[in-house]
C-alpha cells in the first residue's frame, strides 16, 4: 500500500483560497496512491485562533468540495486534513458553534467519514474555547486496511487510540499542526502509539509558521514494531511510503501483547 503525507507549509502571507487550489494540485499529483493524507487544519493554522471564526465553513463547504474534486481526479483515498467547522445553529439569531473537523473521501470524491477532534488544546484559552468537543471514535476500512482517526492533541491520550483499536483500526492516521518547540513529543508519542496498539501510525503535520509559532514538520510514518519507515524534514515536503497492512495481523500473531490486557481490574491502594 502506498501513503503520500503532504507536509504543507503554512504561513500567513498565502491567502486560504490559494492554498487551497495549491494543496488540490498537490492531491492530484499524487496519483498512483493508495491513500493521502493531509494536515490539521492547514487553511487557516493550527494556532491562527483569530481566524477560526472568520475562516469556518459548513462540512459541505469550499474546502469540502476542491478536496472531494481532488481525490476523484487523483483517484485516491484522501484525509484532507482538518477544517475549522461551522455546524448548523438551532438559533438563527446565533452562529453554530465550531468544530476542528477532519474530512475523508473515497477514490469517487464521496464522503466516507468525518471525525470532530475529542482533545481540545490550549489548557483554557484558544481552541480548548473557541471550538467544542467531539465525542464519537470514527474508524474508516479501505480494501486492505482500517483506518482510525485522530488529530494532533489526540496524540497524547493513549486510551483514545486503544478505543480505535478495539474498534477495528490496524492504520492509525493523524493529521496535525504541531509545533517545533515539542518535536522531540511528536516524534515519541507517534512511536509509543505504534508500539502499544501494534499498528502502523501516519503522522502528518505542517511546515513553515503561522501566528508566529514554528511548526515542527517531521511527518512520519511507523510500523507496528515502533520502526520508523519514513519522517519528513522540516520544510514543505511530499513523504511518500509502501507499507505492508498485513505486517499488523502477523505482529499481534508473533507478540500476541494485546491479548494481555487486564480491563476493568480493581488494584488495591497501599
Amino acid at each position: 500500500m502506498r501513503a503520500s503525507l503532504l507536509q504543507i507549509d503554512v504561513n500567513d502571507t498565502e491567502s486560504v483560497d490559494s492554498r487551497r487550489t495549491r494543496v488540490a494540485a498537490l492531491v492530484r499529483e499524487q496519483a498512483g496512491a493508495d491513500l493521502v493524507v493531509l494536515p490539521e487544519l492547514w487553511t487557516t493554522g493550527a494556532f491562527a485562533y483569530e481566524e477560526f471564526g472568520a475562516e469556518a465553513e459548513p462540512l459541505v463547504g469550499p474546502t469540502y468540495e476542491v478536496m472531494a474534486k481532488a481525490a476523484s481526479d487523483a483517484g485516491v483515498w484522501l484525509h484532507a486534513g482538518s477544517i475549522p467547522e461551522r455546524a448548523p445553529s438551532d438559533d438563527d439569531s446565533a452562529p453554530g458553534a465550531l468544530y476542528n473537523t477532519s474530512l475523508v473521501f473515497s477514490p469517487s470524491g464521496e464522503l466516507a467519514a468525518s471525525y470532530r477532534k475529542i482533545h481540545r488544546f490550549g489548557f483554557d484559552k484558544g481552541e480548548a474555547v473557541l471550538m467544542g468537543a467531539g465525542s464519537e471514535l470514527v474508524t474508516v476500512p479501505l480494501p486492505d486496511t482500517t483506518l482510525g482517526l485522530a488529530t494532533c492533541y489526540d496524540l497524547r491520550f493513549p486510551e483514545l487510540f486503544r478505543a480505535l483499536v478495539d474498534a477495528g483500526a490496524e492504520t492509525l492516521v493523524l493529521s496535525a499542526g504541531w509545533p517545533e518547540r515539542r518535536r522531540s513529543h511528536w516524534t515519541l508519542l507517534a512511536q509509543a502509539r505504534a508500539v502499544e496498539n501494534q499498528a502502523y501510525v501516519l503522522a502528518c503535520g505542517t511546515a513553515g509558521a503561522h501566528a508566529g509559532v514554528p511548526q515542527a514538520g517531521h511527518s512520519i510514518v511507523v510500523d507496528p514494531w515502533g520502526e520508523v519507515l519514513a519522517e519528513a524534514g522540516a520544510g514543505e515536503e511530499v513523504l511518500t511510503v509502501e507499507f505492508d497492512p498485513a505486517r499488523v495481523a502477523s505482529t499481534r500473531e508473533q507478540f500476541p501483547a494485546l491479548k494481555d490486557r487486564l480491563l476493568g481490574l480493581d488494584i488495591p491502594r497501599r
